[in-house]
């Protein structure tokens, strides 16, 4: 690792005999809470960097999901950096669970209290990143027609940051107005006095749709899957919850990184996370009570009342049994009612959502729910949505229709490694990585959170933060023992792989057809992505790894040595 050039991450001069843009230590792609972080990180390591992002801002997915209604399911306390005190200080919000405006508020401060910018360049799509084994560099390609050299590359593009489009026929014939829940526009969107339809029923769907409903003069919802939601019981901020966290951050944030989620639940009584008892080891009477006391609370830990709510099929039929009894208490049309119910999987095993008020939504006389179940769709007219049932005509169409997720983004760019191997051949069949961070083959090139880590299953920022510093902390590794590139061996990517598909199947999470196992997106492979070990099982893996001179990791000298883990 040369270092040399520039220091405290400002770029090196364009090379420009050799065509390039500038030569960097690092290229980070995404300048969202992870590629941001990254960039603070590298730069007290005295490395050069630079961030390439498609976007006009910075934010990741709160920079593009302005849909309305758009708001985190973790709480604001928690969901937020940990790395600066002054920062954890300094800052509040102004709800429990914080909406997307005051979360893509809070990045931009960030970006501005540590002075990020001028390491960021927008509106710049990666096109391709390609090693080069003689030099042992990356050239990353940009739509502009510029390229970038550096000894490492970061992608940190997110999880949920390629919008899908359904395939229905004649989709693109519809001549009113449509949106993607992913690519909102920034001017907002005025539904009043319209006649919408919204198709999915998914977390962007359920936060949307009561906000729609509002000011539409009629909503549509289309539903093929029904899902379970929980209450969030949002609010606004109070001293009296803000205090307790604010004196008492470092602890409680210690303690997360330890749970499953990364998320404290129980925090008044310190409880903490799981309800550490089997639903089937209380009485009827107590389960309920139990259930009673976390809708109430609201919020996802309600997946949290007992420790066997996804491993035991028993347990978690009583927890689903709970919300499907709360949906028919609340919505008033019975018929309406069992749509909305889920029964064919289980619950938790799709992403579970919070909502404000969204089976009340349906209760108003201005909103109709279609179950595509019974009438499916057959095609999207010019002037609206052909069922089954018949044709219904549309000022405006709404796709809430999800995400490539986990693999989308990388796929989409052209990652070649050792020997030309292409990741998207490599993962052909299925994302092969080693703890989600990297993939045989690929010498210094990292993953934020990538395929076979907790990610999408934990509190996104605490899951980044442990990312983030075990790679600034290899970097260092490697920096002072003369060490060029690391890469996992294929063995170690294999057994990961098998680890992680094995704890999967421990669950109840494969008996979902849920994007975790990629179901949404015709021809993608069948597989659970994420890590449900859980983040503080995965933290001392990883934390292991480093310890054992990271085991399962070739690293190399510059002379061409490689050095075995100790």
């Amino acid at each position: 690792m040369s270092g040399t050039g520039t220091q405290q991450g400002r770029p090196a001069q364009p090379d420009r005999a050799a065509g390039l843009a500038a030569s960097y230590d690092v290229i980070i792609v995404g300048a969202g809470f992870g590629g941001m972080y990254m960039l603070h990180r590298l730069r007290a390591l005295g490395l050069s960097a630079r961030v390439l992002d498609v976007a006009s801002d910075v934010g990741g997915t709160w920079y593009w999901n302005r849909y309305p209604g758009a708001r985190c399911d973790v709480e604001s306390m928690q969901y937020s950096f940990s790395f600066s005190k002054e920062l954890q200080q300094t800052w509040s919000w102004s709800e429990r669970f914080a909406g997307q405006p005051e979360i893509l508020a809070y990045a931009n401060h960030v970006a501005d209290r540590f002075d990020l910018r001028r390491d960021i360049q927008l509106e710049t799509r990666v096109t391709a990143a390609h090693f080069d084994e003689q030099t042992r560099r990356w050239t990353i390609s940009t739509d502009r027609g510029e390229q970038f050299s550096a000894q490492f590359c970061v992608m940190a593009t997110g999880c949920l940051s390629t919008a899908k489009l359904p395939e229905i026929t004649g989709r693109d014939s519809y001549q009113g107005a449509t949106y993607h829940t992913g690519y909102w526009p920034h001017e907002g969107v005025d539904f009043s006095g319209l006649k919408v339809a919204v198709i999915g029923t998914g977390s962007s769907a359920i936060q949307a749709i009561p906000v729609i409903a509002e000011q539409a003069a009629h909503l549509t919802v289309f539903q093929r899957t029904p899902n379970y939601s929980i209450p969030s019981r949002n609010g606004p901020m109070t001293p009296d919850y803000e205090g307790p966290w604010k004196s008492d951050y470092e602890r409680r944030r210690a303690k997360a990184r330890t749970m499953r989620t990364g998320i404290l639940y129980g925090v008044e009584n310190e409880t903490w996370g799981l309800n550490n008892v089997s639903a089937m080891d209380v009485s009827p009477d107590e389960r309920q009570r139990i259930y009673e006391e976390r809708w109430a609370v609201g919020g996802t830990a309600f997946m949290a009342a007992f420790n066997d709510l996804i491993t035991n099929e028993a347990s978690n039929d009583t927890a689903a049994e709970f919300v499907r009894s709360k949906i028919r208490e609340t919505v008033k049309d019975p018929e309406t009612a069992e749509a909305l119910c889920p029964h064919d999987y289980p619950i938790g095993t799709k992403r579970i959502c919070i909502d404000t008020d969204y089976f009340e939504t349906y209760n108003r006389p201005n909103v109709k729910l279609v179950d595509l179940r019974k009438t499916p769709i057959e095609a999207i007219t010019p002037k609206g949505v052909r069922t089954t049932a018949g044709e219904q005509a549309f000022d405006a169409i709404v796709y809430a229709t999800g995400f490539d997720a986990m693999t989308g983004t990388l796929m989409s760019i052209d990652i070649r490694g050792r020997d030309g191997v292409e990741l998207r051949e490599k993962w052909a069949a299925g994302p092969q990585t080693y703890l989600g961070l990297m993939c045989a083959e690929l010498p210094n090139l990292f993953m934020i959170t990538g395929p076979g880590s907790p990610s999408v299953l934990s509190n996104m920022i605490v899951s980044i933060e442990q990312h983030v510093d075990w790679l600034v902390d290899a970097l260092a590794h490697m920096r002072a023992n003369g060490i060029e590139t690391i890469e996992p061996r294929a063995d170690a990517e294999v057994s990961w792989g098998q680890h992680v598909n094995e704890a999967g199947h421990r669950t109840l999470y494969v008996k979902a057809a849920s994007w975790y196992m990629g179901a949404n997106v015709p021809g993608k492979p069948r597989m659970f992505m994420p890590y449900i070990g859980g983040v503080g099982v995965y933290r001392q893996e990883c934390d292991d790894v480093a310890a054992k001179g990271y085991e399962g990791f070739v690293l190399t000298r510059g002379d061409e040595r490689a050095v075995a883990a100790e």
